[in-house]
């Protein structure tokens, strides 16, 4: 559940897997400190662009490294040569010229590979043009919304859909959800705005505000008078909850935590 349990790494891919033409590719990402790596293979080189404009739209994300993505790339097998001629006066003899097989080669790219499968889904450079246009517009929200003061430190994704955009998260009340809307729709390129992936909830920003460094976790320093099942009622609005959080922090006695512990809070 975004943004509590949600890492800045599980958002990515997320929204990689949302993507259609990269939704069935298994790309694994990792973060440090805002800092994301994606590993895979893609079809071909088009596509890494393709998961950058994805990877940069999620809140949190600083940097996108994507030396770790390969691309297949199959090129046509240069052409026979030409049989040799016989000397003068001599009878050549009769020679079977074998069928040229194709052959795929290197494309020169360090990120390119070998690879004998069917052609690959190409993806035309219109359709980068688009997508990089629209990651712009997305990018341009992300940093509308980063720069008002009210909306600041609400954890909200930026995703692109065409000229629209789609934005997720949670704010504190329902006058942050209006401005988000309007802050959204006034920046320049704005089609429609998807508000249906944010959650109104009181206090959100303090919720998710402490984070692992490590793995992008949310985190719950414990206070004097808290338990397991008021910590769930915060994040979950629901204290049964409680057994999540036990689970996922390898508690056994649920009854059992001290002020100044640090709770993940999975999703």
């Amino acid at each position: 559940m975004w943004p509590f349990g949600k890492s800045t790494a599980d958002r990515v891919k997320d929204a990689l897997n949302e993507q259609p033409r990269l939704k069935d590719l298994g790309l694994q990402v990792s973060e440090h400190g805002g800092d994301v790596s994606i590993t895979g293979m893609v079809p071909n080189e088009r596509y890494i662009t393709l998961v950058r404009v994805v990877a940069e739209g999620i809140n949190g994300v600083k940097t996108v490294d994507t030396s770790g993505v390969s691309f297949e790339q199959e090129a046509a097998a240069p052409a026979a040569p030409a049989p040799a001629t016989p000397a003068p006066d001599v009878e050549a003899p009769a020679t079977e010229i074998a069928p040229t097989m194709p052959a795929t080669v290197s494309t020169g790219n360090m990120n390119a590979r070998p690879s004998a499968a069917p052609a690959s889904p190409q993806i035309s450079d219109s359709e980068i043009k688009e997508l990089e246009d629209s990651s712009k517009v997305a990018k341009a929200v992300l940093h509308a919304i980063r720069g008002n003061g009210e909306l600041s430190d609400d954890p909200i994704d930026v995703l692109q859909s065409g000229k629209s955009v789609i934005l997720r998260g949670v704010v504190d009340n329902d006058h942050e959800l209006r401005l988000l809307e309007q802050t959204a729709r006034g920046v320049s390129g704005v089609a429609g705005v998807d508000l249906s992936g944010v959650k109104v909830a009181q206090g959100a920003k303090e919720l998710a505000k402490e984070k692992d460094t490590t793995s992008g976790d949310t985190v719950y320093t414990v206070k004097p008078g808290d338990s397991l099942s008021a910590i769930a009622q915060k994040y979950y609005g629901d204290a049964m909850e409680y057994k999540k959080i036990a689970h996922y922090n390898n508690i056994s006695n649920p009854d059992l935590i001290h002020p100044g512990d640090k709770l993940r809070i999975p999703g």
